[in-house]
């Protein structure tokens, strides 16, 4: 992942700012359950850990036809330019994916420039609280999740808005369940237990809005497509989960950080990393994911609004770089990573916005789904000499 001769100093940065930006993610749109009844987590180990397992009988769906692909790939691209270089691939990805405002603003944004986007959404957005102990994620409490749990209308809405961004040809990947980051979350987990938090995410989509109808409605979409995966906080032992993911046959893992090349494959999965880049008028390295922006801005605490046209401007300005060193670095992909969120007075929102509206109908650069990277990859192959990082 680091660079021969890299600036160690810079990699140390660019560690901390993962490890720091993204231990405490807050909500990201998902309504909590009630303090009253929802079950603490804990951080102390059990001596047998546990897996999801349904604690009761879940009703079938009984789908009327076939389900949607959650990885549709509607368009195809040319190997090479007829300046001879590749399309620039610019990919934005959201993590979590539960606020329906923030669906209605992000899919009109993208029909706007005819970009498509990867949504990884969160199991338990789509699954209702009074039944999460179904869930049963190790070393914590069942029903255990530090993002909340679905209700009737989200949960609906959610469906909803999946099917009808799927036929967009935008791509949903998974962003696990319950988000346990930091010394007791998943980075100590084992491919035995990612296998079975990969299919309580199935179970969520699967059974959640029936559950919380209590009538039978049919899935958004068939969770046995969905073929990439960006892990909570970035965190995880790299190895286990990756091995759990491509034993499903997923296709790519979007968690890593890296930098700004052409992908490589790691553990039988395309690595799509999030990008260090420089944060514009700085010598600071950050990562080209909002929560790390932020971070690296005001140390993720929210500025006064009159600060928030500069950080903006600061956010896009980083964006814009980003795009040139790729167009001098042979056009690798540029990975953008997001959460559904206003953080900072939406300085991250507002920046992504005007970055994509500027550069998404440029003649060199295609806005794809993580698919249609994958897509085009495994079609021509990393150019040919074109995978050293810039």
């Amino acid at each position: 992942m680091v660079r021969p001769g890299a600036n160690l100093a810079a990699v140390a940065f660019v560690m901390a700012t993962v490890l720091a930006g993204c231990a405490d993610v807050p909500l990201e749109g998902a309504p909590s359950p009630s303090k009253s009844t929802a079950p603490k987590p804990t951080g102390k180990p059990t001596s047998k850990p546990s897996t999801p397992k349904p604690s009761t009988p879940l009703p079938t769906t009984a789908p009327s036809g076939k389900l949607p692909a959650a990885a549709p790939v509607l368009r195809s691209f040319p190997g090479r330019l007829p300046n001879g270089k590749p399309p620039l691939f610019v990919v934005v990805s959201f993590d979590g994916a539960g606020d329906l405002a923030l669906w209605a603003r992000w899919r009109a944004v993208a029909k706007q420039v005819n970009a498509r986007m990867t949504f990884f959404l969160s199991g338990p957005y789509l699954y209702p609280g009074d039944h999460r102990t179904d869930y049963k994620p190790p070393y914590k409490k069942p029903g255990a999740s530090d993002i909340g749990w679905g209700d009737t209308a989200n949960i609906l809405g959610r469906t909803k808005v999946l099917r009808e961004a799927i036929a967009e040809g935008h791509e949903i990947g998974t962003h696990a369940n319950g988000h346990f980051c930091g010394a007791t979350g998943i980075g100590r987990w084992t491919t035995a237990q990612w296998t079975a938090e990969l299919g309580a995410f199935d179970q969520m989509v699967r059974t959640g809005p029936s559950l919380a109808t209590g009538k039978t409605v049919e899935p958004p979409f068939d969770p046995a497509t969905v073929k990439g995966m960006r892990t909570p906080c970035l965190e995880g032992n790299r190895a286990a989960y990756r091995l759990a993911m491509a034993q499903r046959g997923m296709l790519y893992d979007a968690s890593a950080p890296g930098y700004i090349a052409w992908p490589k494959k790691a553990d039988g999965l395309w690595n799509f990393p999030l990008e260090s880049v420089t944060l514009a008028g700085t010598a600071k390295k950050t990562l080209t994911m909002d929560y790390n922006l932020w971070f690296a801005q005001t140390q993720a605490r929210k500025a006064p609004i009159a600060q928030a046209p500069a950080l903006k401007a600061q956010v896009l300005a980083t964006y814009r770089q980003a795009l040139a060193t790729s167009r001098a670095s042979g056009n690798p992909p540029l990975f953008l990573g997001n959460h559904f969120n206003r953080w900072n007075n939406s300085v991250y929102s507002d920046a992504l916005t005007a970055f994509v509206t500027e550069t998404c109908k440029q003649p060199d650069v295609r806005c794809v789904s993580n698919m249609e990277l994958a897509s085009w990859l495994g079609r021509y192959g990393v150019p040919s000499g074109q995978n050293r990082p810039s």
